[in-house]
């Protein structure tokens, strides 16, 4: 049987902490930032942890081996 490979995608997309939580960066900063507000452009600065049940799908079906 071979190995399960880990999505070469999500490699690059998440992190898991030493605890088992899955870390991402934060979404909708890729373009149109003339239109979101200040507010919102410092709230998303940085990475986001994923909710418990998100997180747990990616380890299962893209970081099988994390």
């Amino acid at each position: 049987m071979p190995k399960m490979k880990t999505k070469s995608g999500a490699k690059k997309r998440f992190k898991v902490t030493g605890t088992g939580k899955v870390v991402a960066a934060q979404a909708g900063k890729r373009h149109g930032m003339v239109k979101r507000t200040a507010k919102f452009i410092r709230n998303a600065r940085g990475t986001n942890v994923l909710f418990k049940t998100d997180g747990d799908n990616v380890k299962k079906f893209f970081l099988p081996n994390d």
